[in-house]
């Protein structure tokens, strides 16, 4: 796979202070627990020669379309794992590994998957599944469209998507349901945009149904759940001194990260004391940039440990 066909995959982003906050030393062990297009993960194996990194994904095709390449380029250096970085201690001691020294995880969507995963786009018609692994989730976007209240809705849609129109939307949504099976993204974006009023196109920057599809894919993958075990269980596996660097592509997710640093202060050194953003350059070469949050911070050696 040649380095276009990666950045179609998903082109990572704020590499340049990834390296500065993961900081690769030589022989230390680092997981990118995102592989995606392996970006990230090829910047640190290229930074020290003498370091070398697990890569996780429970997308498969990530691993397998960049994984492979890699592999061969850094003998030796890079170990792939499929599975869901919620169960990182688990996946980390099938390997037979209980420490590492700094952990990298970019918890955005890659445009691979909004691209060719059913459901993802508001642009591409497809059956509403929305799953990011068929093996880990059984629930889909259209069985929650089709059997949650409109209560229910009404707080995926505010809650995931942070979206003000919630409580029509979900009327509308149940209202339609009763006649027909909601299944396909044309048949939500249309209910969606008759819950809008006819100008609402010229005025925002965003598709109607934007918001609602973010909930729904956060809903259906648990990604805020997954986040939060996620961050619990580096610290089981982080050495001392070992680093914790975390991009995020929306507030729920940001939020996230920046309490559990600050509920865990007596274990963590905050590196990124502010939020790190892209530059104005990386924004103009690659957009999806403009909304990347890292948030960074170095695990305290127990002589450090701040009771």
């Amino acid at each position: 796979m040649n380095n276009l066909d990666r950045d179609i995959y998903h082109k990572s982003v704020l590499v340049k202070e990834v390296l500065e906050y993961v900081s690769p030393q030589p022989n230390k062990l680092y997981v990118d627990v995102t592989f995606g297009g392996g970006g990230h993960t090829r910047a640190i194996l290229e930074k020290e020669p003498r370091c070398k990194v697990i890569a996780i994904d429970w997308d498969k095709n990530a691993l397998e379309k960049n994984g492979a390449v890699l592999q061969e380029e850094f003998p030796g250096r890079l170990t792939l794992i499929w599975g869901n970085f919620a169960q990182l201690i688990k996946l980390l001691k099938k390997e037979n590994i209980t420490s590492v020294d700094g952990i990298l995880a970019d918890f955005g969507t890659s445009q691979y998957q909004i691209t060719n995963l059913p459901g993802f786009s508001v642009y591409k018609e497809a059956f509403l599944d929305m799953r990011m692994s068929n093996s880990h989730h059984q629930t889909t976007a259209a069985d929650v469209i089709n059997r949650a209240s409109q209560k229910q809705l009404e707080e995926i849609f505010f809650n995931l998507g942070e979206e003000r129109n919630s409580k029509k939307i979900a009327s509308f949504i149940v209202e339609n349901r009763r006649y027909k099976k909601i299944e396909t993204v044309g048949q939500l974006i249309d209910i969606i945009e008759r819950a809008f009023p006819s100008d609402y196109k010229k005025k925002s920057k965003i598709h109607p149904a934007t918001r609602v599809f973010q909930a729904l894919r956060i809903y259906v993958n648990d990604e805020l759940e997954n986040i939060n075990s996620f961050l619990v269980a580096t610290l089981g596996v982080l050495n001392p001194n070992g680093r914790l660097v975390c991009i995020s592509f929306h507030s729920l997710e940001d939020r996230l990260v920046k309490q559990f640093l600050k509920n865990h202060k007596s274990s963590f050194e905050i590196l990124t004391k502010r939020v790190v953003t892209a530059s104005l350059n990386e924004i103009q070469i690659n957009p999806s940039s403009r909304s990347a949050k890292l948030r960074a911070a170095k695990l305290y050696s127990k002589n450090e440990n701040i009771d």
